[in-house]
């Protein structure tokens, strides 16, 4: 009896190895799967809560001429990243950049009408890097009313512009790169048309209307206190105002002509009082950087990427008359954050 009993508890034994030796695999595979389904149910959340780490105040200071379009930017990025709240600063970029170094105001996103004056006023103390994303041109802005705007064409505007009862508003060349350019475009017009002294007699004429950003000549334009502005092309599309083209070897457009650009400059105020500084004539390039001690930059970086994505920030500027540069070459390409290097190129 005792023998029997031995041999069915080991038979018993037995078939419960083989059993639990049958399906341990099938164990195994059921708790890999419901581990791996764990893991794919997780992944969306962690994704919500990336995202959900952009917020706060997000200070951006930008070029008047860009008002348009980075609200638009900005209200589209707002709509996939409603805890931000964005704090705008417009002013000339010059005078954008002087709030930094001068006055030591916090800013997150730097975007200048001019890429050299990230170059030049912010590099390498308040950020080491400058992606260029956009191009512009020159033009002569005026509406209906504006004097002889029946008669006024691209072959004889400069002509129309220096009679004694035509005004002229152009921005401040100190403060505002549309500034300087107006003064550049006007010296290429005296080589290109051949007229000596061209220059120097537009300039010289209605000098109290030049103001320190070129969207405050807009408003001088609507008022009729000014008959033409030199402003760019971009703003004159932006708020559906006519406007006379120049041909490219004046309208600092096209890069092929940065030689003929560059044999024209012009003096402005430099960063210490008493110091000039020279600025030659080239293609019209815009440009954008995170300040060093961003306050929000998660938040920046997550913008600027916004921004210079085709399908989204550029897709707006080509909307507001301004062609994309991006991809383009930067000459701190290697200073350039890896998450934003795929909207630069490191050669030529």
């Amino acid at each position: 009896m005792k023998i029997f009993t031995s041999f069915g508890i080991n038979y018993m034994i037995i078939n419960s190895l083989r059993f639990m030796k049958k399906h341990l695999l099938i164990y195994i595979f059921c708790f890999v799967s419901i581990c791996m389904m764990c893991s794919c149910y997780q992944q969306p959340k962690n994704k919500v809560a990336k995202a959900s780490n952009i917020k706060g105040d997000l200070i951006i200071f930008h070029a008047g001429s860009l008002a348009i379009p980075v609200k638009q930017i900005a209200d589209a990025f707002k709509n996939e990243n409603p805890d931000v709240n964005i704090l705008t600063e417009t002013a000339g970029s010059v005078a954008c950049a002087r709030k930094i170094t001068d006055l030591g105001k916090m800013c997150d996103v730097f975007i200048s009408a001019d890429y050299n004056v990230i170059n030049s006023m912010l590099i390498p103390k308040y950020t080491d890097w400058n992606i260029k994303f956009a191009s512009n041109e020159m033009a002569l802005v005026y509406n209906e009313n504006s004097k002889y705007s029946n008669q006024i064409n691209k072959d004889n505007w400069y002509d129309w512009l220096l009679k004694d009862d035509v005004r002229i508003g152009r921005a401040d060349p100190n403060t505002d790169p549309c500034g300087y350019r107006a003064v550049l475009t006007t010296r290429l017009a005296e080589k290109y048309y051949k007229k000596p002294n061209l220059s120097t007699a537009i300039l010289s004429k209605d000098k109290k209307y030049i103001r320190p950003k070129e969207v405050d000549l807009l408003a001088l334009l609507e008022t009729g206190s000014v008959d033409y502005v030199f402003l760019y092309r971009s703003v004159a599309i932006q708020h559906n105002l006519k406007y006379i083209e120049f041909p490219d070897e004046i309208n600092l457009k096209n890069p092929d002509l940065s030689k003929l650009y560059a044999t024209v400059d012009v003096e402005i105020t430099g960063e210490k009082p008493g110091v000039k500084e020279t600025v030659k004539g080239e293609p019209i390039a815009y440009g954008i950087t995170i300040l060093n001690n961003a306050p929000n930059k998660g938040a920046a970086m997550a913008f600027v990427t916004f921004f210079l994505s085709s399908d989204k920030g550029m897709s707006i500027m080509k909307k507001n008359g301004q062609s994309s540069l991006v991809p383009s070459f930067s000459e701190t390409y290697n200073k350039i954050p890896k998450e934003l290097s795929i909207f630069a190129r490191n050669v030529k």
